[in-house]
């Protein structure tokens, strides 16, 4: 049996959670989010308490016990709390703006470089190299995160490039002369 599947999820007083059969829905403060659940997941609540157990304890399924256990938890602090992505741009002349529903990098290129904001994120721009990123679907977060940092990836000679806010990146010495 998974052990992080078998950690019980505490609901805050502001989320309510509509199960039924393959479908949850989690409503809070910051939203409302679905996911499709599998017949073989069963979901308790008591109170401020949801367990999530398996109905068959076969070997193939039990490593989805813990991943919809994670991804229910995950729901449930993504409509209370939110989750934030800081990602920073570190470069001569890189800077970023929001303009409407696209965000528009200088990254060194010819042009500048537009990215449509999806519905679901919230985007806020600080000193024109700081990106904040809010939102309460972890997944769609990060991935919009990662499609951003695809511009400009660190490099490892300069440090130069769009980083993770505590990200730390190995240095290389470069040439060095004879």
């Amino acid at each position: 049996m998974s052990r992080i599947g078998k950690l019980p999820i505490i609901i805050p007083d502001n989320v309510n959670i509509h199960y039924n059969g393959s479908e949850i829905k989690v409503k809070g403060k910051f939203g409302t989010l679905e996911n499709q659940i599998p017949d073989v997941i069963e979901i308790q609540q008591d109170d401020s308490v949801l367990k999530v157990s398996l109905k068959n304890e076969a070997r193939n399924l039990r490593s989805l016990h813990g991943l919809y256990r994670t991804l229910i938890n995950n729901m449930i602090i993504g409509v209370s709390e939110q989750f934030q992505l800081t990602l920073i741009l570190k470069g001569v002349g890189y800077r970023a703006i929001v303009q409407g529903k696209e965000v528009i990098l200088n990254l060194g290129y010819s042009h500048p470089v537009k990215i449509n904001i999806p519905d679901n994120i919230s985007v806020e721009v600080v000193q024109n190299t700081t990106i904040n990123l809010k939102s309460c679907e972890k997944e769609l977060l990060g991935l919009f995160a990662s499609n951003i940092r695809a511009w400009r990836r660190p490099e490892p000679y300069k440090g130069k490039g769009i980083l993770y806010k505590d990200e730390r990146i190995i240095r290389k010495a470069g040439k060095s002369g004879k």
